[in-house]
């Protein structure tokens, strides 16, 4: 692997940790539970990049399919959620 890549790698997942330390404390802090679910969202998809990112990093099948997996959870627990800030009920 090249420096570039190695330095750009390492750069992209500092920034990704920085990010999920802000979205964190909006998720403990958020004044509403819309910012909550949104900061949430945002933490699935930063985990989803981040498993990508380090699939490019050690060039490994495993952490593809990770992140297609936290991509489908986010995914159905950002609707359930959703659903249950507008109706006030998950199943009807």
């Amino acid at each position: 692997m090249s420096t570039f890549l190695s330095v750009a790698i390492a750069i992209t997942l500092g920034s990704y940790g920085l990010a999920s330390l802000l979205l964190l404390v909006r998720v403990l802090r958020g004044p509403t539970a819309q910012d909550r679910v949104l900061a949430l969202d945002l933490l699935y998809g930063i985990g989803t990049l981040s498993a990508l990112v380090l699939g490019i990093r050690y060039a490994s099948h495993v952490y593809f399919e990770a992140a297609l997996v936290i991509a489908l959870l986010g995914f159905v627990s950002s609707s359930a959620m959703a659903k249950f800030l507008l109706r006030g009920e998950v199943i009807e």
